[in-house]
């Protein structure tokens, strides 16, 4: 008598897993970089973006999409994906060079802030009506953010600014363009591509002063080839758990990688974690909370969200 086949997990289950998945993973992002701390950070985000584009090609001509994304990639559709293609590679550089210079604990808290950046561009620029709550949440926020300038000094904020920022911007740009996922993500490595190649033969002939990193032992080249998986696959992950669990339990997620970087800026990397840092976190983690509660409240009452907005 033959066993019967052990059911497959519901799409809100898998959707889950998915998502915990692609969060960890950012949430891990800051262990890896530091492995190529002697990289320049330049060099480190053309090979990140250079394998991720080898990887994605592969995916999708195995998924036969190709020619679908060669027909949504025209026009206003191309010039949106250029216009994100620039904010995610500036995130990226930030987060990179952030991580591997003694500022992850301020990358976190760039992050943590950024859904409710999200929420007020949304209101800014696409003149969404901002809940009651949502509002509280913000100003709680903005009264951290306030406290670390004024204790620790502006220059402290440009890096959580910068990627706060330059992420929702990427986020409210991706929102308007006419391409899913997989497609944008291609074309946008693909706009990257030429750009990061002369990055990496530049520093190949000496033109950064520091030389090519890529290519003198296997440890270092193998950690970046590797760096485009570790781009691709959460943001994979992402857009799969997306289109399978509601918006608002995926939003809730998202605290998940910046929680887990903060863990690991003061106890793995060290840095300090000074008086106004409890301070300014303490609100930001308040105004989260309040914005998550938002969100749980106004799923039950409305139903199931939309689809998520792309991620990194």
């Amino acid at each position: 008598m033959t066993a019967a086949p052990s059911p497959s997990p519901s799409p809100s289950r898998r959707g889950l897993l998915l998502g915990v998945g692609a969060y960890v993973s950012w949430g891990f992002l800051p262990l890896y970089l530091r492995l190529l701390s002697h990289v320049p950070p330049m060099q480190v985000l053309a090979h990140r973006v250079l394998w991720s584009l080898l990887l994605l090609g592969v995916i999708v001509v195995v998924a036969r999409r190709v020619g679908d994304i060669r027909r949504a990639a025209r026009g206003r559709t191309l010039l949106l994906l250029a216009a994100s293609a620039a904010l995610i590679a500036i995130n990226w550089y930030v987060f990179i060079w952030a991580i591997n210079s003694g500022h992850a604990l301020s990358a976190s808290l760039g992050y943590f802030i950024n859904p409710l950046v999200n929420v007020a561009l949304g209101v800014a620029v696409l003149g969404e009506r901002l809940r009651r709550l949502q509002g509280v949440a913000i100003a709680v926020a903005a009264a951290g953010v306030l406290v670390m300038a004024v204790a620790g000094g502006v220059g402290v904020l440009w890096v959580p600014l910068a990627l706060a920022t330059s992420f929702g911007t990427y986020g409210l740009v991706r929102k308007v363009v006419a391409i899913d996922a997989l497609g944008g993500l291609t074309i946008e490595t693909l706009l990257l591509a030429p750009l990061c190649l002369a990055v990496v033969l530049l520093a190949g002939q000496g033109g950064d002063g520091t030389g090519a990193a890529f290519g003198h032992d296997r440890y270092t080249d193998l950690l970046l080839i590797g760096s485009g998986a570790a781009t691709a696959a959460p943001l994979l992950m992402f857009a799969a758990a997306a289109r399978a669990m509601p918006y608002s339990t995926l939003g809730l997620l998202q605290y998940i990688a910046p929680s887990m970087q903060f863990v690991e800026a003061v106890w793995l990397f060290g840095e300090p974690l000074r008086g106004y840092h409890l301070a300014t976190f303490g609100l930001i983690w308040t105004g989260c909370a309040l914005f998550a509660w938002d969100s749980v409240r106004a799923s039950r009452r409305d139903g199931p969200g939309t689809a998520a907005p792309d991620r990194r």
